[in-house]
């Protein structure tokens, strides 16, 4: 696989099928986030989906597995970091299915269309602008933070693409769980699941995860708690099944 390689990079197996991905050791890294919102987003058989910073490409990967015939736009700012997703769409030979542009979120009504896309799935910028400390290195900073595109804009941008009916998936600090939904609904996205993911059960809540309709009618659906950790430490049943593991081992 030496070919699909640059250097600094290494390659991963998602545990899907047999997929694999591309990561630099030295960058941004896909995590647990989106793993969780990968199994949260219920992707249907033959939907299109858009997927907004699509980073290394995870989210399109793993949703591909979950539903056949489905086909993905995923959009990505950094030059170096799209080719990579890229590189690692051409491996697993998804090609035909997941397209990467390298381009701003929101540009991405431009380049395929207004409200053409039945699900969108996203892993914003977690930091707010001008909030907390942001690494020094650009691609870590970018794929933190909303120093380029505030959460409103990048709300926005989803929505357009979104259609009518359409949902838009995505997962975020807990403790910004409402200022999530203030940016969902002014762009006409009305937050209807809701899941808030905890290490402990005896902890707070660090992310959550929400699912919302476009031009959808208010009413809030809260899903119990995913607790990601036992007593011991380790991975609890749900969080083994999301992982794709034996629960009854």
């Amino acid at each position: 696989m030496k070919e699909w390689m640059r250097p600094g990079e290494r390659l991963d197996d998602l545990q899907r099928g047999g997929l694999r991905i591309l990561q630099r050791a030295d960058g941004f890294r896909f995590g647990t986030d989106a793993v969780l919102l990968a199994d949260f987003a219920g992707v249907r058989r033959g939907e299109r989906v858009a997927d907004m910073g699509t980073g290394t490409g995870v989210l399109a990967l793993l949703l591909s597995a979950r539903a056949a015939e489905t086909t993905f736009d995923a959009f990505e700012i950094q030059p170096d970091v799209a080719d990579m997703a890229a590189r690692s769409v051409s491996l697993n030979g998804l090609q035909a299915r997941i397209r990467v542009h390298c381009a701003d979120c929101r540009d991405a009504a431009a380049i395929i269309g207004h409200e053409c896309c039945q699900l969108v799935v996203t892993n914003p910028p977690y930091t707010k602008q001008g909030a907390g400390l942001v690494s020094p290195a650009r691609t870590r900073a970018l794929s933190r933070s909303d120093s380029d595109c505030t959460l409103a804009a990048w709300m926005a941008a989803c929505a357009r693409v979104l259609q009518y009916g359409g949902r838009l998936c995505c997962v975020f600090p807990a403790p910004r769980f409402l200022e999530l939904c203030d940016a969902m609904r002014a762009a006409n996205v009305e937050p209807k699941r809701v899941r808030f993911v905890l290490a402990r059960a005896e902890n707070s809540p660090k992310l959550v995860l929400v699912e919302g309709v476009k031009r959808g009618r208010p009413g809030l659906h809260i899903l119990p708690m995913l607790v990601t950790r036992d007593a011991q430490g380790g991975f609890t049943p749900e969080m083994r099944r999301i992982y794709g593991e034996d629960v009854t081992a």
